[in-house]
């Protein structure tokens, strides 16, 4: 009889801690699964950020360009030079304005805002 009440009780011990066990686990993968939405979340946000500002960028190339008659190398001297800004970044940034249907990435609602607050300043 002894022997049983050993057995049940270590067995119930044995139970607890594994029970342990899988809550700080299950607590554990909440914590990593919450961190990495925050990181995915950010990295998505910044990407449609990057995408306004660019294509801003880009219509002001194209106005100096196209509208004050400038050459790309001009353009891009009035820019600080290829220390601020290479031709070959300013003809990357004048085909962001030519194709914006290239963007890729998922559009959030970070996204939207920005491209609305990018219109406003326009």
């Amino acid at each position: 009889m002894a022997d049983q009440r050993a057995r049940q009780q270590a067995r119930r011990v044995a139970l607890d801690a594994q029970a342990r066990m899988r809550r700080d686990r299950a607590e554990q993968e909440r914590r990593r699964s919450a961190l990495a939405v925050t990181v995915v979340t950010a990295l998505a946000e910044r990407d449609a950020l990057v995408r306004v500002h660019e294509a801003r960028a880009g219509d002001a190339l194209r106005s100096l360009t196209e509208a004050e008659g400038l050459s790309l190398r001009e353009a891009v001297a009035w820019c600080g030079g290829e220390e601020q800004l290479s031709v070959r970044e300013a003809t990357r940034l004048r085909q962001v304005v030519a194709a914006p249907a290239r963007a890729s990435g998922p559009v959030t609602v970070a996204g939207k805002a920005a491209a609305a607050a990018a219109g406003k300043e326009r």
